[in-house]
């Protein structure tokens, strides 16, 4: 049985997920199911323990932003987050992400 699919409003640079149109800003729309949902908030999750990997890792100045494994993961979890959100989103948020071109790298 597939799951009734919602509005939400996404924000990527605070991770938030919300309902409301004007509880905060938000950067796309889109409409999901609580399972797509989760998945969303997982790799939100998964950036944000980057991040602080990150910022240990700059602590580190001979290692160059191009070897990094920690930046490396960040940025292919982002690509998730921008692939589902295309997937997910309406058609400014499709429009957005294609003129951004990050899908086709």
């Amino acid at each position: 049985m597939e799951q009734r699919k919602k509005t939400y409003y996404i924000d990527l640079g605070s991770g938030e997920i919300s309902q409301s149109s004007t509880a905060s800003p938000w950067s796309f729309k889109i409409q999901a199911n609580d399972e797509e949902i989760t998945l969303l908030r997982e790799y939100f999750d998964q950036n944000y323990s980057t991040e602080w990997q990150n910022f240990f890792r700059a602590h580190v100045p001979y290692v160059q932003y191009h070897y990094d494994r920690e930046n490396d993961a960040y940025d292919e979890t982002m690509k998730k987050i921008y692939g589902l959100i295309y997937k997910l989103g309406d058609d400014e948020a499709k429009q957005h992400i294609e003129n951004m071109g990050i899908l086709n790298e």
